[in-house]
């Protein structure tokens, strides 16, 4: 006889948690299968969890120490064929689906369980960082998906418009989940290969995750830089008091943009987001820099802007 048919749905709930730290966006992880980086993960028990978000905040502050704040819900992952939903193990092998969750934190001074880390979300998706230009890895990855797409002007076409190839095309830095999915498709990172049991992508592009756990990350950080412009997200990333520069700083570090100074200050001004404390830091290494704050204020009322995110040509 054959293996048994997968039977039931068992719901497992993950969390995207960003901060900031050393000028650098990072997402909270902990120790995975074969040394890759995992997202905090962990099932739903009906019979014991009253809410998704109580349970998800339970064990991510079981595996990691950390207590989270606000939470949204991202989305339901459990497309077949993709090493998430994983089979349980046990004769019963039930089909897994995870609900992933977005977490913004302005407190990652470090985390009390060791084998949590803060991981630079940039090494997980080096494309992503057009801060200095191009980066690196870039053009190699173009010519693969070009190589992939094999004249087929449609796949040629979605190349083009998701990575910018041309003078006519717009990089969206948003648009990092449906990137992430092109070079799954074209089988150029290494869940692609693990997935679907074929030989290892020779030299992958940035570090892969367990399980489905990298589609789950780009999910969140695409929602998150969609978001930089419509809602003032940026603040719970941010300290009670900070510097301008420091503020542009972390929009490049989530956006993986370099912005334009001038432009970045005047669109700050014109939200009416902030205001100066009087008071200076000495921490910038050069002239003492001046602090400012938050306004007070529900910030998650429809009046609050986001920022703006002015590249530099």
């Amino acid at each position: 006889m054959g293996a048994p048919a997968e039977q039931g749905v068992r719901i497992g709930l993950s969390a995207v948690v960003i901060a900031l730290r050393d000028r650098k966006a990072c997402v909270l992880t902990t120790p995975g299968e074969d040394g890759d980086a995992a997202l905090p993960f962990g099932p739903f028990d009906p019979a014991r969890d009253r809410t998704f978000e109580r349970a998800l905040r339970d064990f991510v502050t079981a595996q990691t120490g950390f207590r989270l704040g606000f939470v949204e819900q991202l989305y339901t992952f459990g497309d077949l064929g993709r090493a998430s939903p994983r089979a349980t193990p046990g004769p019963e092998r039930r089909r897994e689906v995870s609900v992933g969750y977005l977490a913004l934190t302005a407190d990652a001074a470090g985390t009390p369980l060791a084998e949590a880390r803060w991981t630079p979300v940039l090494d997980i998706f080096p494309w992503e960082d057009r801060r200095d230009g191009d980066p690196a890895c870039l053009a190699p990855l173009v010519a693969d998906l070009t190589a992939w797409a094999g004249g087929d002007p449609r796949k040629q076409a979605r190349v083009d418009s998701l990575f910018a190839t041309t003078p006519t095309h717009r990089w969206s830095e948003s648009r990092v989940l449906e990137r992430y999915e092109l070079l799954y498709e074209a089988g150029l990172v290494a869940e692609a290969a693990r997935d679907q049991n074929r030989p290892p992508v020779t030299a992958p592009p940035g570090r892969s995750m367990v399980s489905d756990h990298r589609r789950i990350l780009a999910t969140g950080l695409g929602r998150l830089r969609s978001k930089l412009k419509y809602r003032p997200v940026l603040f719970d990333l941010m300290p009670a008091t900070f510097t301008l520069s420091e503020l542009q700083i972390a929009a490049e570090a989530v956006a993986g943009l370099s912005l334009h100074k001038q432009n970045f200050r005047r669109g700050v001004e014109r939200t009416g987001l902030v205001q100066p404390t009087g008071r200076l830091s000495a921490a910038t290494g050069g002239r003492p820099a001046e602090l400012f704050r938050v306004i007070d204020g529900d910030l998650t009322t429809g009046e609050a802007l986001g920022l703006p995110l002015p590249a530099q040509r």
